[in-house]
């Protein structure tokens, strides 16, 4: 069998160094890393330029969200099989992931005992979810957190509507309701009600201090 061209995308070098060794120590089915990418930007020039089969991303990258990404990945590159790798386990972002195109989701807090069932499951054409994920909340009611420490600029951003995340870029320019809202072609009121809902998400009292967190924590 020809070992399947795979490229591995995430922001954290180290990581990599890892995860290549463990898919090329893989006996069947055999995996071969052609290329590494660090930014969505990476990722899409190195597919068009390799051609590769697989490609396993992460969600978090500075210059775009992954789920964002991964509809433009499976229209422009439609006979690629895209398996997420990630550190983010809430059933949310499985979810959408599925639904914008992934065929499979790998979590980082995942031992390696599944990996070769995930890389044969999705060339076979098939979706894999590994052992411990979901796609719909737990039965028991409560809201599990996610497994962070703390909230990095991806869940930030997730908290956010993109309404409300376009609201908030107009902001940090230093424009006023009357003028996000002639920009937005929506009304003064509405923009005053998305300024307190994303302060309220933000867990922020004020616009200086609104503007200092997005810039603080890249979201804009």
């Amino acid at each position: 069998m020809t070992p399947i061209r795979t490229v591995l995308a995430d922001i954290h070098h180290l990581f990599l160094d890892g995860f290549e060794r463990l898919l090329e120590d893989l006996d069947y089915p055999q995996v071969d890393v052609v290329a590494r990418a660090h930014s969505a930007e990476d990722i899409v020039s190195t597919i068009q330029n390799l051609s590769p089969s697989l490609l396993f991303m992460e969600l978090n990258f500075a210059d775009k969200d992954g789920l964002e990404l991964l509809p433009e990945l499976r229209k422009e590159f439609p006979d690629l099989k895209i398996c997420i790798l990630s550190g983010y386990t809430d059933h949310k972002f499985v979810k959408e992931a599925f639904q914008s195109g992934a065929d499979g989701y790998y979590s980082k807090l995942n031992t390696i005992d599944e990996l070769a069932e995930c890389v044969n499951e999705v060339m076979l054409g098939n979706t894999f979810l590994a052992s411990g994920l979901n796609i719909t909340p737990k039965k028991n009611g409560s809201m599990k957190k996610n497994t962070d420490a703390f909230e990095d600029r991806f869940l930030l951003k997730k908290k956010l509507t993109r309404r409300e995340q376009e609201v908030l870029e107009l902001i940090t320019k230093a424009m006023n309701n009357k003028e996000i809202a002639e920009q937005l072609y929506i009304s003064d009121q509405t923009v005053g009600v998305h300024r307190k809902n994303i302060m309220r998400k933000l867990n922020v009292r004020n616009t200086v201090n609104l503007i200092k967190f997005a810039i603080d924590h890249q979201l804009v």
